[in-house]
């Protein structure tokens, strides 16, 4: 019999993580939160943090900080991967852009829980298989992979949950090469020099 042990949040530690995923943005910016269990991935929950209706960058970043403050304090996640802006032309816009990404990576910093950083090609591709896969793509993968029937009006939600899933599979596929290097490695030792 399998007897898992508890961590101090009470969450099964061997075979339970909790990826809180962000699409960092300074009007919107999308989070989604999935548990894996192995492979096995299950939705906890997705959605947008509306930022247009404040005034002021400074307030918008202090709006970015609490909510991710606040999805972390509910969901106690184990880690947190961001997607990481892409290079535009406009330059105050990827300032404003970078300075959100800083403050949610604050966020989860001031928490002690680790951050992983992927480029949006990275994550289209880990998901969909496709690196220039559109957002809708994106999200109808999602539906299938998460059993969830409605996609949101805003994708940023999808974006962020994307991240989380993307995260998973990178970690699963680090995992697993890893074995199958050892694997090579003990049944071919005459081919090791």
């Amino acid at each position: 019999m399998y007897l898992a042990t508890m961590s101090k949040n009470g969450k099964n530690s061997e075979t339970e993580r909790i990826i809180l995923g962000l699409d960092p943005g300074t009007n919107v910016m999308g989070y989604g939160l999935i548990a894996t269990y192995g492979q096995k991935l299950k939705l906890l929950q997705f959605g947008v943090i509306h930022l247009s209706k404040y005034t002021g960058h400074e307030l918008k970043l202090r709006k970015i900080f609490e909510r991710v403050i606040s999805l972390i304090e509910d969901y106690h996640p184990d880690e947190v991967a961001l997607e990481a802006p892409f290079y535009g032309k406009n330059v105050q816009s990827m300032l404003k852009l970078g300075r959100a990404q800083g403050v949610a990576m604050a966020a989860a910093l001031s928490r002690e829980i680790p951050i992983t950083e992927y480029a949006p090609k990275k994550v289209k591709q880990s998901v969909t298989s496709n690196g220039n896969a559109s957002k809708e793509q994106v999200a109808a993968m999602l539906m299938t992979l998460l059993n969830f029937k409605d996609s949101p009006k805003l994708l940023d939600a999808t974006d962020a949950l994307a991240v989380a899933v993307c995260h998973h599979f990178q970690k699963g596929s680090a995992k697993t090469s890893t074995k199958s290097w050892k694997a090579f490695i003990t049944e071919n030792p005459g081919r090791i020099r």
